[in-house]
């Protein structure tokens, strides 16, 4: 650990200087070695010289805060799955097909509270709160100034941007992930007792979140196990009776798998195998680097290559790294995400880039340690303004894209330009008129039943009826007796269902298409959803509605 970490006191100033870079042998005389003056050096540099911390949080929350108002002004409709999320959440369950309940029931809170705005500002506030938990990881391990760059770094890893309004369960890995790292740091190498305590608190809920913290947990076990300090670690009584505390947070989850013992596999929501594990894994290999893209365009504008620039650079340097930080470092950078991928690759599963979070968030840091105690700076405007250009043009962009895209014809985002309010009032206030009763059941094509059931009034329950037995809290009986609207996307005007929907419900009397407006419709055509109605039992014999009520 460097001299910085160990002494607060220790004035870390020194760690800039300016360097010369590809001078000839005998052009050393003519460079002088004093600063170079003020106004040649770049404000980005002077920042991260003197503010070091105040430029992390300007970064993190600038990047938090642009996101999250690019979603409030401009989703009509939350983005991918979150309405799955909140409709699985509003059940409250201990567990389900889907995994462990805890980022449903957080999603739900939050969307109880604030709506879907409080549900981006979760997703957010899990990012912010991940980027503090690197940094202050790296702070330990190379210093305030090098913990800056590993955290300003991981603005160009895409999973960290994006896909993050998309909250669920990996968004809410994140910020456990990185602070479980922390307190293992803190325990192994700094001999910090209540490190373990809080280390089993955090992967407890890492567990209660997703089933793939599990991948952290055995990461974490073979280091304990390959390593000396772990070894020794080991050899205490704290970390033994730290694990007390993850089987008291996963106690009532344990309680119900024990429960669904007979479904365990559909109840840890393993997906069939499908494909052939090579392609699935090149294909997560792939993924992994798409979502470093940004991070390797950063490293390449900032270093020597692919020509040096013959002019002085800054240099911010460490005056020592510890070997077993650079272990520690190295190792939970690569192994996860291995463990995943191959994981990945023998399931099936589908991944994207936003569930990759939680393997990715030392790769930043990973990159700073590999650089070496000095960092040596080029072209600083230019890879600034890169930087700045991968944090603000992406959720401006998306709200430019919204607002005008649909002027040419062209959706500005599929995923979330539906009016989720209106469809949920429309339907609800139908099925009340006709039947009598609040509406307590979507089903149909899942993303538009799910839309449905968040924006109606009653917050009616989802029933995924092509897969019934993902959907436990409604039965077939609970279909019989409160009635169901099942809804599917229309593109034209027939009042017809698909065969799949009509072969699941053999009473629906389809209806004509219900078409609405977007929030900005542009030159796009209607969105036209289709819909029936089944009654409840009580008002089968009545017979279809007229005429009248159809309309």
């Amino acid at each position: 650990m460097g001299f910085a970490a160990l002494n607060p006191s220790y004035d870390a100033a020194p760690a800039l200087r300016f360097a010369p870079c590809g001078l000839h042998s005998g052009a050393r005389a003519s460079c002088p070695r004093s600063r170079t003056p003020m106004h040649y050096t770049p404000l980005i540099v002077e920042l991260l010289r003197s503010q070091p911390r105040l430029a992390f949080w300007a970064a993190t929350l600038t990047q938090g805060a642009l996101w999250w108002a690019a979603a409030s002004l401009f989703y009509s409709s939350p983005p991918g799955e979150l309405p799955l999320v909140l409709a699985i959440g509003h059940e409250f369950q201990l567990g389900s097909s889907f995994g462990p309940p805890l980022a449903f029931w957080m999603a739900e809170i939050a969307f109880r509270i604030a709506g879907a705005p409080g549900v981006y500002l979760l997703a957010q506030a899990c990012v912010v709160i991940a980027y503090y938990g690197v940094f202050t990881l790296a702070r330990a391990i190379v210093g305030m100034h090098h913990a800056a760059f590993a955290a300003l770094l991981m603005a160009g890893i895409f999973a960290f941007t994006a896909p993050t309004l998309d909250f669920g369960p990996a968004v809410l890995a994140m910020p456990f992930t990185a602070f479980a790292l922390v307190n293992l740091w803190r325990a192994v190498a700094e001999r910090r007792r209540a490190g373990w305590f809080l280390l089993a608190l955090q992967l407890g809920l890492l567990l209660l979140t997703t089933y793939a913290g599990l991948i952290l947990v055995f990461a974490i076990c073979l280091f304990l196990a390959a390593t000396r300090r772990g070894r020794r670690a080991l050899r205490s009584a704290e970390p033994w009776l730290a694990s007390i505390v993850i089987v008291a947070v996963l106690f009532p989850h344990l309680i119900w798998l024990d429960l669904a013992s007979e479904r365990f596999p559909l109840a840890l929501g393993l997906p069939r195998v499908s494909g052939s594990y090579p392609s699935n894994l090149l294909g997560f290999v792939a993924l992994l680097i798409l979502a470093h893209a940004g991070l390797i365009v950063l490293v390449a504008l900032a270093s020597k290559w692919p020509f040096g620039a013959q002019e002085k650079v800054p240099v911010f340097a460490r005056s020592f790294t510890d070997p077993f930080g650079r272990r520690f470092v190295y190792f939970f950078a690569l192994v996860p995400a291995l463990a995943a991928a191959l994981l990945a690759s023998f399931s099936g599963e589908r991944h994207t880039p936003g569930s990759l979070a939680p393997y990715l968030a030392l790769s930043g840091l990973a990159v700073v340690v590999w650089a070496g105690n000095s960092i040596h700076w080029h072209r600083p405007r230019i890879t600034a303004a890169a930087w700045s250009l991968l944090l603000a043009a992406p959720p401006l962009g998306v709200g430019a894209a919204i607002v005008v895209l649909p002027w040419f014809g062209v959706p500005g985002s599929a995923a979330v330009d539906r009016p989720a309010a209106a469809m949920g009032r429309f339907f609800a206030e139908s099925f009340e008129r006709r039947t009598g009763a609040p509406l307590a059941i979507v089903a149909g094509e899942p993303r538009t039943a799910a839309l449905v059931a968040l924006g109606a009034p009653t917050r009616p329950s989802l029933y995924l009826d092509a897969t019934p037995e993902r959907t436990p809290w409604v039965t077939a009986d609970d279909v019989r007796r409160k009635g169901v609207v099942v809804v599917w996307p229309n593109d034209d005007t027939r009042a017809q269902a698909p065969a799949d929907i009509a072969m699941r419900f053999p009473g629906l009397v389809a209806d004509v298409p219900r078409a609405f407006e977007r929030a900005i419709q542009g030159r796009l055509p209607l969105l036209r959803i289709g819909w029936g109605v089944i009654r409840p039992q009580a008002d089968a014999a009545r017979g279809p509605p007229d005429a009248a009520q159809s309309k």
